[in-house]
């Protein structure tokens, strides 16, 4: 290694998260402060955490649900078609009985 151009390097960097979670690792940083970690991100938690200022995440839902609502009224053309055909398929085709003529 070359002296004097590689960052200094503290082996015990302390790293803190917004939730309150703090833990020792190695950094070229002596402290580190961050917003989601381990203990806090849904990824690892399984519980849903939204860190939202500009309501984007309740505009989406919103939309999602408005989408779904009217996804149940309408109808694609692959679902009329199969209707189509479910209907056809189940009239009786009627054939009308040829009348026999007596010739006299």
């Amino acid at each position: 290694m070359k002296k004097d151009i590689h960052p200094k390097y503290y082996k015990e960097a302390k790293v803190s998260c917004a939730c309150g979670h703090t833990f020792v690792t190695g950094s070229t940083s002596p402290e580190i402060r961050t917003e989601l970690c381990s203990a806090c991100h849904p990824f690892y938690t399984g519980k849903q955490k939204l860190v939202d200022s500009a309501r984007r995440v309740e505009k989406f839902q919103a939309r999602v649900t408005a989408q779904k609502e009217v996804s149940k009224t309408r109808k694609g053309k692959k679902v009329k078609r199969t209707a189509k055909a479910k209907v056809r398929a189940k009239k009786e085709v009627t054939v009308k009985a040829e009348k026999k003529i007596d010739k006299k």
